[in-house]
């Protein structure tokens, strides 16, 4: 099925989890990242509940906040070796889907230089298969968990010249980077 791209308005996964296991990972109380975010206490257990909707000013503060880093060496080494790697994979930040990395086969796919779409998100390209399998990440606990076993799925088309996706098999992992940020490594498996 060829679809088209899919535009920016999909929502992003549910905030309120990371929000939590990045508290925790930090040992930040709630208050005290209430008080760094200019909300109340009770906010953000409501958002870290699921109970309540995050505002768009929230939202982008809070993005900021757990938006995946490749501060580290670690981190550095995790994308010189997918920046290195014979096959075709990409890092992306678990949150936004901002590409992080990208191995030479996955940079020949793309219709855009390396330079002009590392820290762009993905997201805009998924397909309605990549949308359903990010939808099941957040029912299966993928954020809330500190290890989650790997996802497999087929991807579908989206019929896009700048980020294609074409029908494959692909595997998502979740790496927890040394600032307690998570990345996902996208890995194609099968045509």
């Amino acid at each position: 099925m060829n679809m088209t791209m899919i535009t920016e308005d999909i929502p992003l996964p549910h905030l309120g989890a990371m929000l939590r296991r990045w508290r925790r990972l930090h040992r930040v109380k709630q208050a005290d990242l209430a008080e760094r975010l200019d909300v109340n206490q009770s906010t953000i257990s409501r958002w870290e509940a699921g109970t309540q909707q995050i505002e768009t000013v929230e939202r982008a503060r809070i993005e900021t906040l757990l938006a995946a880093r490749l501060d580290s060496a670690a981190d550095h080494v995790l994308a010189t070796l997918v920046s290195e790697s014979p096959r075709a994979m990409h890092l992306v930040c678990d949150l936004t889907h901002r590409l992080l990395a990208c191995s030479p086969s996955r940079q020949a796919e793309l219709g855009l230089a390396p330079a002009e779409i590392i820290g762009r998100s993905l997201w805009p390209y998924a397909t309605e298969q990549v949308v359903m399998a990010e939808t099941a990440l957040t029912q299966s606990g993928w954020r809330e968990s500190a290890w989650v076993a790997p996802v497999e799925f087929q991807t579908g088309e989206n019929g896009s010249t700048i980020v294609p996706i074409r029908s494959s098999l692909c595997r998502w992992t979740r790496l927890t980077l040394s600032d307690g940020t998570a990345a996902r490594l996208v890995e194609t498996l099968a045509a």
